[in-house]
């Protein structure tokens, strides 16, 4: 079942519980002179979440399409979108329009520098690139200003169903996530490098009041704190693989 909440102002989170994945997948819908969506979801789910999306505002008239990295649940129905909404253009960074979102769609994205922001009306997105953080090469977040959300795509991760959001801990359940894919055919779907410290300082010191998590609850609270214990706990995790 689909569902979909409003989570912020005018920011609605759409979410489908996956019982065999034991896994949540969320996009995130931005209504604003610009509409923008963060994660167009699976290709198989696209036509519960563009109901979903019908449901707050027109679909066809959708700005803005992106996502962190280039993986099904991040961008498998980008093309979808594309064709039902004439003005969308994907946004993402370099790396993942040269590699693989331009030849996907067969049409030019709009590249985002690290650091650039994307106004879409009362809303501004500050670009992050993020490389391997939460993976892939080409993963990037978005940091919208104006009310201090970062969207961190598959950080914080929270296995099962659980509630449109919380103020309560979402590092210790991220823990038991990370600790749960250590063994088996998905396991070290995270990597830790000697850039993650860096970047979780950089995303820290944002300073966000909502995490907008795909696989989970979105956190309201102190957000640069929580970057702070999930990197502590990434390092723990995952760190002494390295060892």
């Amino acid at each position: 079942m689909t569902t979909i909440t409003e989570v912020a102002p005018d920011v609605y989170r759409i979410s489908t519980f996956v019982p065999a994945a034991n896994l949540e997948f969320a996009q995130f819908l931005v209504r604003d002179e610009e509409p923008l969506l963060f994660h167009t979801g699976l290709k198989a789910l696209f036509p519960a979440v563009r109901e979903a999306v019908a449901s707050v505002m027109d679909p066809a008239k959708l700005r803005w399409l992106s996502f962190s990295h280039f993986e099904a649940d991040e961008c498998g129905a980008l093309n979808e979108w594309l064709a039902l909404a004439s003005k969308a253009e994907a946004a993402c960074n370099l790396v993942a329009a040269a590699v693989s979102v331009d030849d996907f769609t067969g049409r030019p994205s709009r590249v985002l520098a690290d650091g650039e922001v994307l106004v879409t009306g009362k809303q501004r997105f500050r670009f992050l690139r993020t490389p391997h953080v939460p993976h892939c090469w080409e993963a990037g977040l978005l940091f919208e200003e104006t009310n201090g959300i970062l969207f961190c795509s598959d950080l914080f991760q929270q296995n099962g169903e659980r509630p449109a959001t919380t103020e309560s801990d979402v590092v210790g359940p991220c823990k038991e996530a990370l600790l749960e894919y250590q063994e088996g055919p998905f396991a070290h779907y995270l990597p830790y490098t000697p850039n993650t410290d860096g970047i979780f300082q950089r995303l820290s010191g944002l300073k966000p009041s909502t995490l907008a998590t795909m696989h989970g609850a979105v956190f309201h609270g102190d957000g640069g704190r929580a970057l702070v214990e999930l990197a502590g706990v990434m390092r723990e995790v995952l760190g002494r693989r390295r060892d």
